[in-house]
């Protein structure tokens, strides 16, 4: 039997409400109690499910359910309070594009650098540099330091740089969002590109087009809980209607 791209189970995290962050290091050190203190909350309980290679997943939610932190912890940017979060595999993060770009590197200098720290070889980076720079649109702009960059440039440069890893699983939040209509066309075609070739594809977003466009299977997540896992277009006729939108 072939290995799930990602495998959750029993996932829980939670956070405080009366300060940043999460629990301090000294309270996990000293085994806090999993139950929830006074100011702190769920923000994802006892959420499981498979995703096999190759899937389309579409993760729908109103603001504040828990979406973006499953997506994070999948990612590895945060640790489960509960339960196991298991990737197979690589990750090509489309989140948060434009954060890990040095501001005073030029445009060339980010991208050897942002793509090394991706684990692409020098050898990769290089037979890739042009076609990089050309989807971005900034060949002229390649000697720029990154904080001269315009937001649309910076954003441009970090999907073109994020989309050319190898990596079999695709992560993305809202990403498709940003930027103008020839971008986000460019940007469809290289998801569609990229899924053709068997990626994984775990996707964020409130855009039901692009949900119904890119994915297969949706999963509904309520008040941090998992309220359904189904094919995507009964998953958006729930929402929608748990939402009061139809």
């Amino acid at each position: 039997m072939q290995e799930a791209a990602i495998e959750v189970q029993g996932l829980g995290v939670h956070f405080r409400r009366n300060r940043r962050g999460r629990r301090s290091f000294k309270d996990m050190f000293a085994g806090a109690s999993r139950r929830s203190r006074p100011g702190e909350f769920w923000a994802l309980r006892d959420v499981s499910f498979t995703v096999q290679p190759g899937e389309s997943i579409g993760v729908v939610g109103r603001n504040g359910q828990g979406k973006s932190t499953l997506l994070r912890l999948v990612a590895g940017v945060l640790l489960p309070d509960e339960g196991s979060v298991a990737v197979n595999g690589g990750v090509a993060p489309l989140i948060e594009l434009t954060g890990g770009f040095v501001g005073d590197l030029t445009v060339r200098e980010n991208v050897r650098l942002t793509a090394g720290l991706h684990g692409m070889s020098k050898a990769e980076v290089a037979s890739r540099y042009d076609d990089m720079i050309a989807f971005a649109e900034l060949e002229e702009f390649q000697e720029t330091p990154y904080k001269h960059l315009s937001n649309g440039m910076k954003v441009r440069l970090a999907f073109s740089v994020v989309s050319q890893l190898n990596e079999p699983i695709l992560l993305v939040d809202e990403v498709l969002a940003v930027g103008d209509k020839a971008f986000r066309d460019k940007c469809y075609q290289r998801i569609d590109e990229l899924l053709a070739e068997g990626r994984t594809l775990f996707f964020v977003s409130h855009n039901e087009r692009d949900l119904r466009r890119f994915c297969k299977r949706g999963l509904y997540l309520n008040k941090g809980s998992l309220v359904l896992d189904a094919g995507i277009n009964e998953v958006l006729d729930r929402y929608n209607a748990d939402s009061g939108t139809r």
